[in-house]
């Protein structure tokens, strides 16, 4: 099989993150892979200051059409950072009618972290969010983004991980960035009644781009006929050496060097 998957997100043009690091990723995973940005940002929004941005919100509409109209399907999709309205209306019209079947449909909610939504963001476009979620077929929220889909306060120091997947009320979502004791850290997985964790020692205090490595080698592992759970280890085992890989060189503060670890990606997908 080589399956054909889109990813839907912003292009940071600098900062390792969102389709930078998605599309080399997929790519390694053997997939070939296809991008829609919904905006181009000079850097990602993480200490560079205000970055110079092309929303691409009213050209969407005919770029998927276009494909609809030359049969372009794909086996699965990976939703991440969307930034307005009309990029995630886009992104439900895709999965509804551009998803192969027997397709998957992967959305990283990617509007919140730290017990926030991202700065831009209300309520409304969490509900949006929230709408998209319901559509897709497993869903990847950090602490924050899963307290907020299932109506919960987000103090995320203080959160039930296991009771906000089962609020949640998805078939299969994957929350990452779980805390657990001992200085360990990892993701849970909660498909219907049923959990599953899977822990590894937590590395450096926080790197950006990371949620963004994982959801790709996450989706990379998926179409590679992995099943949730060993894709959500290996994507969570694959980000932990990326942070390894970057934590000695402090002048890389913007993301970390996945690069040089993707032949080890490679090689846990053999």
């Amino acid at each position: 099989m080589y399956p054909r998957v889109l990813t839907i997100q912003d292009i940071s043009c600098v900062g390792q993150c969102s389709t930078t690091v998605a599309l080399p990723i997929l790519s390694a995973c053997g997939a070939e892979t296809c991008v829609l940005p919904t905006v181009l940002l000079s850097t990602h929004t993480g200490g560079f200051g205000k970055p110079a941005a092309v929303r691409f919100d009213a050209q969407l509409s005919g770029i998927w059409r276009h494909w609809q109209e030359n049969g372009i399907t794909f086996d699965a999709i990976l939703v991440g950072y969307l930034g307005s309205p009309a990029a995630v209306e886009t992104a439900v019209q895709i999965m509804d009618n551009l998803l192969a079947p027997g397709g998957i449909a992967i959305v990283d909610p990617a509007m919140a972290d730290h017990g926030k939504l991202y700065s831009g963001f209300d309520d409304a476009y969490a509900r949006q969010i929230g709408q998209l979620c319901r559509r897709a077929d497993i869903i990847l929220p950090n602490v924050t983004e899963a307290a907020i889909l299932s109506g919960q306060p987000c103090a995320d120091n203080e959160q039930d991980e296991y009771r906000l997947l089962k609020n949640l009320n998805h078939r299969c979502a994957v929350l990452t960035g779980a805390d657990f004791s001992d200085g360990q850290t990892g993701v849970i997985l909660g498909e219907g009644e049923r959990f599953r964790a899977y822990r590894h020692r937590r590395v450096g205090g926080g790197c950006h781009g990371t949620g963004d490595i994982f959801a790709a080698a996450f989706t990379g592992a998926l179409v590679r006929g992995k099943d949730a759970f060993d894709a959500a280890r290996i994507g969570a085992d694959f980000t932990c050496r990326c942070i390894e890989n970057t934590v000695s060189s402090p002048a890389h503060w913007y993301g970390v060097k996945f690069e040089p670890v993707l032949p080890e990606l490679m090689a846990m997908l053999a």
